[in-house]
């Protein structure tokens, strides 16, 4: 299957890509499907069952709220966070719900979206099947739909038994499905990784369009670390977490602030952390690969412009293309699902991203930047998803300021070798499947282990 980096990269809202992107481009799809082949006005009654990590812990990642959106046809790009309630509020205190903004049924979340936490569908963890009804309760259509990480999404009749996706039809001029095959490219070809990605991005848009489209990514990325950086209070979702970026930029910038070494350190987590307080009260994020490790690129993109010499647009263009393409290795050669692979998938694949787009702006050679990427990912491999009460909250946020400072260390270490190294990134991808696998499902977004069971919620 073709990726582009643009999928990697993918602009909704919080907090969850899985969880919350996902379930609203799902739902709308299963619309847009079931009116293309029957008429909207037969349909009286929806039904919408959700499965696994989804009805574990649906509730604090939006789950209920993101299936309402996408039913009524909203997009994750295309709401309006600042709306959100109001929509959702509409539908509970009148007990319909707009189907595609085309006609009202009735709607009772108790009879209607069910959350099954004692059952998981056998081909990802990310489950919903959607079933709409005629008045004599007949059913009209119905189908699975997987939420598979980062936002992306896929039908039960598009799954095959060997856990692959069907290939699709867009030919690329470098396919690749591993870092050795990529790098193998590169070397027959004499091009920079950077200048290779590109070309097979133009399958998809012009240059130009590529160059706009990345920069308005970073631009979106860029808002939403701004914004966090300026809001206090309290998180929603009950476990009264305390907004702490625009605090720690008070005293970042105070005039009698002594320098220190770590000064660096400080300000990279606190972009980071900006990025996910946002995605935590449901603002307006990008993917990067996922929603819950949203805070990681834009940091570590900040720390390059902010803290290197020499940075300009194309370095964060170069940036950009090359942290894609190693989101693209691991979302073919594992997952980006906390679901399947715990946080090794979300936060352990963004400062593998990271790593590798930081070295790649900063001129590193091709076998550097998969030096970078290898470490990034080592380091993160076991990582379990525990959130407490289900929230993109704890441990996530934090989670997301390690990540970025490991992935500007991965870069150094990197950049200190020639490329050459003992551990591939392709084994270290390899490992990472390996242990999602045999990781406890506990450990796997369910908030069943961890820090989810061991921490009082009160």
């Amino acid at each position: 299957m073709a990726i582009s980096v643009f999928d990697l990269f993918s602009i909704g809202i919080g907090p969850s890509s899985s969880h919350t992107v996902g379930p609203v481009r799902a739902a709308r799809k299963f619309m847009l499907d079931a009116t293309s082949k029957i008429a909207l006005k037969n349909i009286v009654r929806l039904k919408i069952d959700l499965y696994g990590s989804l009805a574990l812990t649906g509730m604090g990642h939006g789950t209920d709220l993101a299936v309402m959106l996408g039913i009524e046809g909203y997009t994750p790009q295309g709401v309006d966070p600042n709306k959100i309630k109001d929509i959702i509020d509409e539908i509970r205190s009148s007990k319909k719900i707009n189907l595609l903004q085309s006609q009202k049924i009735a709607f009772d979340e108790v009879t209607d979206l069910i959350f099954h936490k004692d059952k998981q569908l056998p081909y990802h963890p990310n489950a919903m099947r959607f079933t709409v009804y005629d008045a004599n309760k007949n059913e009209l259509n119905t189908d699975v739909i997987y939420s598979t990480g980062g936002g992306f999404i896929i039908d039960h009749a598009s799954t095959t038994t060997d856990r692959t996706i069907e290939a699709n039809s867009h030919q690329l001029p470098y396919p690749f499905e591993t870092a050795d095959q990529l790098l193998a490219h590169c070397a027959k070809h004499q091009m920079s990784m950077k200048d290779l990605i590109m070309e097979n991005e133009k399958t998809w848009r012009s240059e130009e369009e590529i160059r706009t489209g990345l920069l308005n990514i970073w631009h979106v990325m860029h808002e939403c670390m701004e914004k966090g950086c300026q809001q206090e209070g309290i998180l929603p979702g009950g476990l009264n977490v305390k907004r702490r970026a625009a605090s720690i930029l008070k005293s970042l910038s105070a005039p009698n602030r002594k320098k220190n070494p770590t000064d660096f350190m400080e300000w990279v987590s606190m972009w980071a952390m900006a990025v996910n307080e946002e995605n935590a009260a449901g603002s307006r994020v990008v993917t990067a690969p996922t929603n819950g490790a949203a805070g990681i690129i834009p940091a570590v993109l900040q720390y390059y412009i902010k803290m290197t010499a020499d940075s300009s647009d194309e370095g964060i263009i170069t940036f950009l293309l090359i942290a894609g393409a190693m989101g693209i290795l691991y979302k073919k050669g594992a997952s980006i699902s906390a679901a399947e692979m715990g946080c090794m998938g979300e936060v352990g694949v963004a400062c593998s991203m990271a790593a590798a787009g930081l070295t790649a702006a900063l001129n590193g050679t091709n076998l550097q930047i998969e030096n970078a990427a290898e470490i990034g990912m080592e380091h993160n491999l076991g990582l379990t998803c525990d959130p407490i009460m289900g929230l993109v909250q704890i441990p996530c946020i934090e989670r997301n300021t390690m990540g970025a400072i490991k992935a500007i260390n991965a870069m150094l270490l990197a950049m200190q070798g020639d490329g050459t190294h003992r551990v591939s990134l392709d084994q270290v991808i390899a490992t990472m499947r390996q242990t999602g696998r045999d990781m406890q499902s506990i450990y796997k977004e369910t908030s069943l282990g961890g820090l989810a069971v061991n921490v009082p919620e009160c």
